[in-house]
């Protein structure tokens, strides 16, 4: 008897063991749905460096104009051209940027976007409206505070979800 209720453990561990899988396991990063604001995109015509091009509809930008090169990905300690990283957007990559913030929230910042050394660019941007913003191809989020969860939401969310996916 006991040993026919080990079985039956087993069995019926085994079965929920699957059906957690089935309806889990199988979750691509397409199938995740998007994070934070959609922004209506723009045409995303490659522009000469210093040329001049409608405004963009977003602060910061998530699509429209943008440089033939992409910046590397990574942390930086000076703002990047909105031209050139709308170029990172376009391969799938998320750009956070932020103004105004003690080391310690940078610092924050910085740990997270090394965590992602192949599909997200950091910067600050005096031209923010928000302390933090999380921008991707077409989505944008804004944040007043620091907060990883929302972040790394934003991140797994909007990643490769671009015309040209082909962020790490």
């Amino acid at each position: 008897m006991k040993k026919i209720i080990i079985i039956a453990v087993v069995i019926l561990a085994t079965i929920g063991a699957g059906v957690l899988l089935f309806k889990y396991g199988n979750t691509r990063p397409q199938d995740i749905p998007e994070k934070g604001e959609v922004i209506t995109l723009q045409p995303a015509s490659h522009i000469a460096i210093g040329a001049t091009h409608d405004p963009y509809n977003s602060n910061p930008p998530t699509s429209g104009p943008h440089y033939a090169q992409p910046a590397d990905w990574g942390v930086y300690t000076q703002p990047l051209p909105d031209e050139q990283v709308i170029h990172n957007l376009e391969h799938g990559g998320i750009w956070i940027t932020y103004k105004d913030l003690d080391q310690d929230t940078k610092s924050q910042l910085e740990d997270i976007a090394r965590r992602y050394p192949g599909s997200v660019i950091l910067t600050p941007r005096p031209g923010n409206d928000s302390k933090i913003a999380l921008a991707s191809w077409g989505r944008l989020q804004k944040l007043a505070s620091f907060d990883e969860k929302i972040i790394l939401d934003f991140i797994r969310a909007n990643k490769n979800k671009s015309p040209e996916p082909i962020a790490k």
